[in-house]
């Protein structure tokens, strides 16, 4: 089945245009809103050749798929639902509203947002972290290198998403608050603005970008707020005028005056508590948020932590918690290999070297859903490995100068390449390890289809 087939597949077991009401995707799943669904749809949907399992957060529903898959099948989803126009209005759209509000509490409802945030900015990290990654491992073989033109403007090019971050983040932040986008955009600039330096209220400079991507989402989300009272307050004949300048000024006052230093706070506060923790914790703290790390991600939750591993790149000019987290994906990879040499099933082998390359360059998505969680003790197992490396990177503060990449691509990105290495084989080996002792529960070979 390719992905067009698969598309179709899934566009008709969900119910098509009458139950889905949205569809959209990041680096690997398919994530769905619906009108109503049921245990039997469920079990119909993981029963499709190409899933690799699901996730049911209550609105949502995330059909893992694995990477470029899901992009190409959404793409067919939403070409089907544009073909079809638009949907009944009826008591779906009611149970709709009520499975909304019943799953609408205030944590799953900021997670889905910040996701919603920094899921359309992924391929830019991906693009710029790789580049980056790559320029890295250059400059450290032959140091002269930086010396030529070509690689200097690679280094421009591969900064480029974070040099600009804050701006494509009030963009996307004030899209998802509703309001207009730009106006997000230009009031992160205004708060980013070098200008900003020039300016000393009561004896004191103000800082440009204080807060980085935090404050950001304050102001996008305080110029949202006041767009959408001031479309209620303003006269119809100046709202095109007035709306949008009176957004813009009140929200960017408050924005210099209260959510930048706020923002700043925040910032100064989170990356104190991430560095404080893995310099007292050391390698415990690092065995701990490793292990953690692949149920946050079976969740899809892990898209949380992007503004803090973007803001510790703001503040430090590296994140320590993304190599620590990135063993996690290392952990899968040796309990992979595990199930492989131990597996007599050759499907599940085919799935395993399947699914192996892309867990090697830090997607472990497949491997998750496609082998070690429905073989349930090499989840386990994955875990274990996952904490060893990061106890590695913990103990020695390893950090990455870039996100958005994981795995081996990741360790250009490093501050300390041999030691970031060291730590994915020694998840590889715990991982193996452990996953070889834990044992599992061999498929029979007839059950293979």
């Amino acid at each position: 089945m390719n992905n067009e087939e698969l598309g179709r597949k899934l566009f008709a077991v969900l119910g098509g245009r009458e139950n889905i009401t949205h569809a959209y995707n990041c680096m690997t799943r398919l994530r769905v809103q619906l009108r109503q669904k049921d245990e039997d749809m469920l079990s119909a949907v993981k029963q499709v050749p190409g899933v690799m399992g699901i996730h049911d957060n209550g609105e949502e529903l995330h059909i893992i798929l694995g990477p470029g898959t899901a992009t190409q099948v959404t793409t067919v989803v939403n070409n089907l639902l544009e073909a079809a126009g638009k949907p009944k209005i009826g008591d779906g759209k009611e149970l709709h509203q009520q499975i909304r509000e019943k799953n609408a509490t205030p944590g799953k409802l900021l997670l889905k947002k910040i996701a919603s945030i920094f899921i359309p900015l992924i391929p830019g990290f991906i693009a710029c972290g790789l580049l980056t990654g790559i320029l890295g491992v250059m400059a450290k073989i032959s140091p002269e290198v930086t010396a030529s033109p070509i690689w200097q403007l690679a280094a421009v090019a591969g900064n480029a998403v974070f040099w600009g971050m804050n701006l494509f983040v009030g963009y996307n932040a004030a899209k998802v608050f509703g309001g207009t986008p730009i106006l997000g955009g230009a009031l992160a600039a205004l708060i980013s603005h070098p200008g900003l330096a020039n300016v000393v209220i009561d004896g004191d400079k103000l800082v440009p970008g204080r807060g980085g991507v935090i404050a950001v989402i304050l102001v996008a989300f305080i110029g949202a707020w006041f767009e959408k009272h001031l479309h209620r307050l303003v006269p119809t004949i100046f709202d095109l005028f007035l709306t949008p300048l009176l957004s813009f000024l009140l929200a960017g006052m408050a924005a210099i005056f209260v959510l930048q230093p706020l923002g700043g706070m925040i910032s100064a506060a989170i990356g104190a508590a991430a560095t404080g923790a893995v310099a007292s914790g050391g390698s415990v703290v690092g065995f701990i948020l490793a292990g953690l790390w692949l149920p946050m991600v079976m969740m899809g939750i892990h898209q949380a932590l992007t503004p803090i591993h973007a803001d510790l790149i703001a503040q430090y000019g590296v994140t320590i918690l993304l190599p620590i987290l990135a063993m996690a994906g290392a952990g899968q990879v040796g309990a992979a290999i595990a199930v492989y040499v131990k597996s007599k099933n050759s499907f599940l082998k085919k799935t395993v070297a399947s699914a192996l390359p892309v867990g090697l360059m830090g997607v472990g998505e497949p491997l998750i859903y496609g082998v070690t969680l429905p073989l349930g003790r090499p989840f386990i197992g994955a875990c274990i490995g996952g904490a060893f490396g990061g106890a590695v990177q913990a103990h020695f503060m390893v950090g990455a100068s870039a996100m958005g990449i994981s795995g081996l691509p990741l360790a250009g990105t490093t501050n300390n390449i041999p030691i970031y290495l060291l730590g994915i084989v020694v998840a590889y080996i715990a991982g193996f390890i452990a996953t070889y002792l834990l044992g599992f529960d061999d498929p029979a070979e007839e059950k293979e289809s």
